[in-house]
């Protein structure tokens, strides 16, 4: 079965993949008799390249795609599955372990998962992918470690560095290997390729990328084979010499390289004890490069190290700038990296991004070691994601949350990092304050459970009374709530209450009434819930735009649609609509927008509802908030139904359920709206047959989940 063209997120190849068709084709083989392939090697030997190569062409193989997981910026085992969740399309705001979620999500799925640079986190991957292989009997798992990773059944696939031109001029790797063969391959796996082998193949073609008309001569020859010989044709190395080709010739370069390798081939450091000797090679490229580099570039170069994932100029400017690196010279610095391959540049739509290969970032952080600036550059690293997530708080409700979400989200790597970091050296508050502060990432952006986790661990370690807790409480009660734990989340509520009453702290106070009146609208208390929204709503200050205020005047419009009163609910929820808009803020206006369609189906508009429920969706699309996209689908099925679009209709319940599948709790629990869902299910049954009906919810449960919210939107029907 082929996979749809949007079933997965492997990234485009930007430069050649030399030779390596050998490589490839013995590693797709291997999958016809395991499920799990780990593509071990040393640093730099192009693990990562085969992996994606691989993957690329075996992903038509899948029904459900190819996807990638990039596990370098995670320093904690924990934090594995919620990174796995992350990178596939599937939605989890239920209260459940999320290798449970994850398991059942990946249960009836075919799908191939790539785990990148998982010798850090070796335990835990082979704990997470025998679970998940267990669980999926269609999962295929293919994984990059510099060792296995120790899981039953898993098969090994050791990868050599690049053929080199031995002394007398032919390519090879080691005396036993068939040389004549490694001759007859050329740039991906072409036997017509460079006959002095692969090596010279990469260092050729990289080197033309860097020199623009540079190619291999008779007069240039042995020099690319002797660089190519002394970095033993490991690809990273190669690729880091040729960066230098923009200044100075290629002989030369042989030359320094030589002079350097006994040098700078002798450090002490050695990341992983089971790197074999040619390792040594790219101690030798990389620390030459450093040498080579200005002390600017080389202090930047440590300093950058301490960023997980992406790096932002701007960050890198508040992290590593000082009288030694003055902030000015900070973007030109990071463009003269990139120029020697020690950075990658990443255009986003957010604005220019960098990212540092993993081996190139590992020796970055042994030297910022050596330069005992190590704690304080990652102090400075959590203080500015800290800064970050409180200037997010300040500013959330208000007009730019599409460009907070997106500022956010492209920063988890960095957040996760700046909250491990405070949270294995607990000083001060810093932990809790983070935690707390990134209330509007974990819920309104879609990682409540990955926010309670953090939030959990907080609040068990710092338990000293203060507003750092108190907003630690009620964010975990709220993230709680959002995944349907009604009992757990009125707990914290009510220690947040009485804590910020004892300590005189109005703000928690107003946060944790929120908190509670959730907790009990979920749990069918309604009359209790629209006490205390109607307290928020009275109380409310009127030159202020708190969330608590707009969760209320949904809550309380919400409670009048489920007691028969739409007209007023309808009132109600023009009421927040008006708010909203005169602030620009769409997180709480879009379920006011979906509350707003429910109001108007229970009054007989169904065209009304249809009109307000896009609008809902589309935003809680946009902002990836399950909870509000599954809401606002059901709403869309009894429209469709009563314009007499009985597929539609279907359709709509079979994409709504695929959502609500992963939450746990169809309607976050909520028994009117549960009903109202079943009363639904049950006429559009009715008006198909049950043979069309099951067809045609089948469809929208197994639809792609952003080719359905096309659909509902209006688009074409996914294929």
């Amino acid at each position: 079965m082929q996979a749809s063209p949007w079933q997965g997120n492997l990234p485009s190849e930007t430069t050649t993949l030399i030779g390596r068709r050998e490589e490839v084709s013995g590693l797709r083989a291997l999958f016809g008799g395991s499920r799990l392939v780990t593509v071990t090697g040393v640093a730099g030997v192009g693990k990562t390249r085969i992996a994606l190569r691989t993957a690329a062409e075996m992903q038509g193989d899948f029904a459900d795609g190819a996807w990638l997981v990039s596990l370098s910026p995670l320093a904690e085992g924990s934090a594995l599955p919620y990174a796995i969740a992350e990178s596939l399309p599937m939605t989890d705001q239920s209260s459940r372990p999320v290798t449970d979620v994850l398991a059942d999500y990946l249960a009836e799925r075919e799908l191939l998962l790539v785990l990148d640079t998982c010798e850090h986190l070796a335990e835990a991957c082979a704990t997470v992918v025998e679970t998940l292989l267990a669980a999926a009997p269609r999962l295929r798992v293919l994984a990059t470690s510099r060792r296995p990773l120790g899981c039953r059944d898993e098969q090994v696939f050791p990868v050599e560095p690049l053929p080199v031109p031995t002394g007398a001029g032919r390519a090879g790797r080691d005396p036993d290997r068939d040389l004549d063969r490694d001759l007859d391959r050329g740039a991906d796996g072409d036997p017509d390729g460079d006959p002095d082998g692969d090596a010279v193949a990469l260092l050729a073609d990289r080197a033309a990328a860097a020199v623009p008309g540079f190619e291999v001569t008779e007069e240039n020859r042995d020099a690319v084979m002797r660089v190519c010989r002394r970095l033993e044709g490991l690809p990273l190395a190669i690729e880091l010499a040729a960066a230098r080709l923009r200044e100075l010739p290629i002989e030369r370069l042989a030359e320094r390289l030589e002079d350097r390798f006994d040098v700078l081939g002798t450090t002490d450091h050695k990341v992983y004890d089971a790197d074999p000797p040619w390792h040594q090679a790219l101690r030798t490229a990389i620390g030459w490069s450093h040498q080579l580099c200005t002390p600017a570039e080389r202090l930047l170069w440590a300093r950058a190290s301490v960023f997980a994932g992406g790096i932002d100029p701007a960050a890198v400017k508040e992290v590593c700038a000082d009288d030694r690196l003055p902030t000015w010279q900070i973007p030109q610095l990071l463009e003269s990296l990139a120029d020697k391959s020690i950075l990658v540049w990443e255009p986003t739509g957010g604005g220019d991004r960098y990212r540092m290969l993993d081996t190139i970032r590992e020796f970055g952080a042994i030297w910022l070691r050596d330069l005992g600036q190590d704690e304080r550059l990652r102090r400075r690293h959590r203080d500015h994601y800290l800064a970050l997530a409180r200037e997010g708080d300040a500013r959330w409700i208000g007009p730019d949350q599409y460009s907070w979400y997106d500022r956010m989200t492209a920063e988890h790597d960095n957040l996760r990092a700046a909250l491990q970091f405070s949270l294995a050296r607990p000083e001060g508050h810093a932990a809790i304050e983070l935690a707390g502060a990134l209330w509007f990432f974990w819920y309104p952006c879609g990682f409540p459970k990955e926010g309670q986790h953090y939030l959990e661990r907080a609040l068990a370690q710092d338990r000293e009374p203060g507003p750092a807790r108190n907003k630690a409480l009620w964010a975990c009660g709220f993230a709680m709530m959002c995944q349907g734990e009604e009992v757990l989340s009125e707990k914290l509520a009510v220690e947040c209450a009485a804590e910020a009453e004892r300590l005189g702290d109005v703000e928690a106070a107003v946060a944790a009434k929120g908190t509670l009146m959730c907790a009990r609208l979920l749990a069918g208390d309604h009359p209790r819930a629209g006490e205390l929204a109607r307290e928020l709503i009275d109380e409310a200050d009127p030159a202020v735009l708190a969330f608590t205020t707009l969760i209320a005047l949904n809550a309380y419009g919400l409670i009048q649609t489920v007691t028969g009163r739409s007209e007023e609910a309808i009132a109600t929820l023009e009421r927040l609509r008006v708010l909203c808009d005169r602030h620009g803020e769409r997180w709480q206006r879009a379920y006011g927008d979906v509350l707003r369609a429910q109001a108007e189906m229970a009054a007989g508009r169904a065209a009304k509802a249809q009109a307000y429920a896009r609008e809902g969706l589309e935003v809680k699309w946009r902002l990836h908030d399950s909870v509000g996209m599954a809401m606002a689908i059901d709403v869309l099925a009894p429209a469709a139904l009563a314009a007499g679009q009985g597929e539609r209709a279907a359709r709509m319940l079979g994409l709504a359920e695929q959502i609500w599948g992963t939450l746990g709790k169809q309607q976050v629990g909520l028994p009117e709206l549960v009903a109202a869902r079943r009363a639904c299910e049950n006429q559009v049954r009715g008006v198909l047959g049950d043979p069309a009906y099951d067809s045609a919810f089948q469809a929208g449960r197994d639809a792609d989940l952003d080719a359905g919210v096309a659909y509902a939107l209006g688009g074409p029907a996914p294929r």
